[in-house]
């Protein structure tokens, strides 16, 4: 897919990663439907991108409500006239131990924590792809869909809640590249270690460097390596179903 004048609606857009896949594709005249549930973020990020002189509409929704996703589409598809690609970034964590067991107490995750993340980390993902995807099919013109999954897909300590639903994306990323490819949209994944972002650097030192030394490149990702795999997926037009992993070699 040729970047320039199509229209990417990118949830999660206040936050680093999604600042910068915006960023990333802004610099090649993409237009923009930029979504979070921070309206101070959004201004921000519509501001910070002016100097690229594209398109650029900022939308306040909740990925998990369905009513709230089913009206953001129809706004953007009526503001834009089209919906060209999607990036289903919007994403929280909630980490804890499924059980932890000290000093004769326990302590379990509770089912807000699992519910929290499963709502916007899995559910909200469905209900954006099903409303991109209906858009595109209906306007029977390609498009593309890339969510993002994480290397903690495979299961990582203190994340079943994170894991579950991660891992859930990559399955929603193949069933959905086999079944919306007779209409010419494609869906890929992006699975990405740890990145250089103001939440992992809130770690503490001892911890961070730990976490880096188990890294065989022995460092974070930049926000721009996720961009430029995501605009990879975007741009091969022979590339779908599969999830790429981009954590410079590290398994959880």
């Amino acid at each position: 897919m040729i970047i320039k004048d199509k229209v990417f609606v990118i949830t999660g857009a206040a936050g680093a990663l999604g600042f910068e896949m915006a960023k990333d594709l802004a610099s090649f005249g993409g237009k923009l439907a930029l979504v979070d549930m921070n309206p101070q973020g959004l201004d921000q990020a519509v501001t910070s991108l002016q100097e690229y002189n594209v398109e650029i509409r900022s939308y306040t929704a909740n990925v998990a409500i369905e009513a709230e996703v089913v009206a953001l589409f129809d706004s953007i598809q009526a503001d834009f006239g089209q919906i060209d690609g999607l990036v289903n970034n919007a994403g929280i964590t909630r980490d804890a131990l499924l059980v932890k067991h000290k000093d004769g107490k326990t302590k379990k995750m509770t089912l807000d924590a699992w519910q929290q993340v499963i709502d916007v980390n899995l559910t909200g993902v469905f209900l954006c792809g099903r409303e991109a995807a209906a858009k595109m099919v209906e306007a029977g013109r390609p498009g593309v869909i890339v969510n993002i999954s994480s290397i903690s897909r495979d299961g990582n300590i203190g994340q079943s809640n994170y894991s579950a639903a991660k891992a859930g994306v990559a399955a929603l990323t193949a069933t959905w590249g086999k079944e919306l490819a007779r209409h010419g949209v494609r869906v890929g994944a992006v699975a990405p270690g740890f990145v250089n972002t103001t939440m992992v650097r809130t770690i503490p030192e001892k911890v961070l460097d730990k976490l880096i030394e188990e890294i065989p490149l022995r460092r974070l990702a930049e926000p721009t390596e996720i961009a430029h795999t995501v605009r990879y997926i975007i741009e091969n037009d022979y590339f779908t179903t599969r999830t790429i992993a981009i954590g410079g070699g590290m398994q959880v």
